[in-house]
Formats: C-alpha cells, structure tokens, sequence
C-alpha cells in the first residue's frame, strides 16, 4: 500500500511538472477529500458553478457543498430534465463562474484527451467560463496520445455508456466497436496540449481513483 500512495504521487508530480511546462496551473494531492477542499476554495456565495457530467466530480458530492455555502449549481445531467432543458443548462455552463469536470486521459507529457457527445465539456473546458478545474486520477494517466485513445475506447467510451444505459455494443463487449448509429455518444475528440490562451485553468492531479 505504502508503494502504491509512493507511485501515485511521484506519477502525479511529475504529470503537474510537465502541466506547468504547458503554461497550465497545475497542483497534486494525494486525496479525494483534499482535492474536493481545494474546489470549495474557489466557491463563492452566490456564484454559479456548472457540471461537466463527471463521475469525479459527482462522486465528490462537490454539489451539495456549493448549495451549502449559497452557491448555484448548473448541471445538465440533473434528472428530470427534457432534452430541450439539458441542452439550456448546458449552455449556461459555458458562462458560469467555476466548471468543474474531469478528463479522460492525460499523457505523460501533460495533455488532456476527452471524448464527447454534445461537445459541451469539451468545449466548457477550453473556453467560456470565468475559472475551469480539471479533476484527474492518477489512473487516468497514459505514456503518451496513442495510449490515452486506447484509454477511451477500452475504458472511458464502454463505462459511460454503461452508465447512461445506451444500446450501444461496447456495454456488451467492454470495448469500443466504433459503432455508427443514433445512440452513439462518442462524436467528439479533442486533445488540449497547452493551456488555452483565454482560459483560467488548474487540473487537479489526484492521487486515489476517483472516477473513470
């Protein structure tokens, strides 16, 4: 056990190292709780915080603690929501004050690769709002772009889609078929290897498996 917390953060130094190289802020801790303290730091009363629909940031229970100090949660995959609704939040997000979400790989050079729908958190991340927070495991981390789509297609891509119980063939298989139908929510990649130039942005590098 001790070996494993050793690997976690000496992975995950390094991952901020080559983050800050990429002009990103860039900080590690070793575990959920910290990480989910160091959110609630940028939370202010009042302020609009969105959900880029990860399980990381979900499974850190990040919005009941911003209701609880005043602040108003945006989140389109609350349930509930008509279609219309979900793409309405959505947009909001884009111009909230914080974001919050995860990626679903980033490379021992300090990239971040994702795979979207609706292009929504993609595009969140890179652009819009007034501060952006990218939690990422240290599992999450892969040698270099080629792993990190490897990453997506035998781990990300099959898991979401078992989770939001679509027909699609991975939640069969556990693998990515490249499948071409309606019900297909990988239709978006994107790699972000420096920082955006008009974006605020820290990525978390934590050290427990907090998502997927």
């Amino acid at each position: 056990m001790e070996v494993k917390k050793w690997h976690n953060a000496a992975l995950g130094q390094k991952i901020v190292e080559t983050l800050i190289k990429n002009e990103f802020d860039a900080v590690y801790l070793s575990t959920v709780k910290e990480a989910a303290d160091f959110i609630m730091k940028h939370v202010q009363p009042e302020s609009t915080v969105g959900f880029g629909g990860s399980m990381t940031i979900r499974n850190m229970g990040i919005q009941d603690k911003v209701k609880a100090v005043g602040g108003k949660v945006l989140d389109h995959g609350a349930p509930g929501l008509s279609r219309e609704e979900v793409v309405a939040v959505a947009r909001k997000e884009m111009l909230s004050d914080l974001y919050l979400c995860s990626s679903n790989a980033i490379t021992l050079d300090g990239a971040l690769v994702n795979i979207d729908g609706m292009g929504n958190r993609i595009a969140a991340m890179n652009f819009g709002p007034k501060k952006v927070i990218v939690v990422v495991s240290v599992d999450k981390v892969c040698k270099d772009e080629a792993a990190a789509f490897d990453r997506l297609e035998t781990i990300a891509a099959p898991m979401n889609n078992k989770r939001l119980e679509t027909s699609n063939p991975c939640i069969k298989t556990g693998i990515c078929a490249d499948c071409q139908g309606k019900t297909r929510i990988c239709r978006m990649y994107s790699v972000t290897r420096k920082k955006p130039m008009a974006t605020d942005i820290t990525v978390v590098v934590v050290g427990e498996s907090c998502g997927f």
